[in-house]
Formats: C-alpha cells, structure tokens, sequence
C-alpha cells in the first residue's frame, strides 16, 4: 500500500514538474503574479532564465530592441524572485545559485555586443549580483529571522 501511495506521489511531482517546462511564458508569468509567496521564487527564475535564454539568441539574431526588453524582464523576475525568497525565507540556496549562473551569462553575452548595447546588459548583470549579495548576507545572517 505504501508503495502504491509513493509511487502516485513520485508520478504527480513529476507530472507537475515537466508541466512547469511546457508552460508558456505568459502563462507562468499570470502563475507567478497570483501564487503565494514561497512559489515565488521558483516561478519567477524560471521566467527570468527564460527570458535570458530569448535575449541571447535576440542578440544573436540581432533583434536588440527586444533582447533589451528580455534583459529587462530578467531584472523584474530576478528581483521579484530574490525578494519573494528572502521575505518567505524560502528558496534563498537555489535563487542565489540562480541569480549567480544569471550574472554570469550575461557578462558572457555582454562581451558579444557592440559597444552601445552593452550598457543595459552590464547593469542588469550587476542588479543580478546586487540580489544575489542580499539573499547571501540573509542566509549567513547570525540572527537568523525564520
């Protein structure tokens, strides 16, 4: 019985996982702007690396008005992320990790710009660090809030 009951739990995790891959941008988006506050986390990197993964191939294809408004949507999401995990307390280890891998990919995609589109993708990398910096000092604070 115990294994029947695992097995039905293991099988609707993975349901819910792989749905969450199949979800549209906006509907993760709508997702995310109604679920409590611990989803949020989770919810909002998933659209804000999303979205770095569309500004790359839009600056790789050229299109830099949109890529620049993906790298913006990546600041919004990234920073409603960081705040929703630190405020829940939920999430702070792979939000950080997350906003890391983030920051480094833009400084990555920054060096393939021509100069005059560098600007907003250095200043998103650096808010990305700036969130990434908060959500560190909360999990090696000493007085830990929970």
């Amino acid at each position: 019985m115990r294994i029947c009951i695992m097995f039905a739990l293991l099988f609707a995790a993975t349901v819910v996982v792989f749905g969450e891959k199949d979800a549209s941008l906006e509907e993760l988006k709508s997702r995310a702007a109604t679920a409590p506050i611990n989803a949020q986390p989770a919810l909002c990197t998933e659209i804000a690396e999303r979205q770095l993964k569309a500004a790359d191939q839009l600056y790789s294809s050229g299109d830099v008005t949109a890529a620049t408004a993906a790298v913006s949507d990546i600041v919004t999401y990234s920073t409603q992320a960081a705040h929703a995990a630190n405020e829940s307390g939920k999430g702070l280890k792979p939000t950080e990790i997350a906003l890391r891998k983030m920051a480094d990919r833009l400084l990555t995609i920054r060096h393939t710009l021509a100069f005059e589109d560098q600007k907003p993708v250095e200043d998103a990398a650096n808010r990305l660090e700036a969130l990434r910096s908060e959500l560190l000092a909360r999990m090696f604070a000493k007085g830990k809030k929970q």
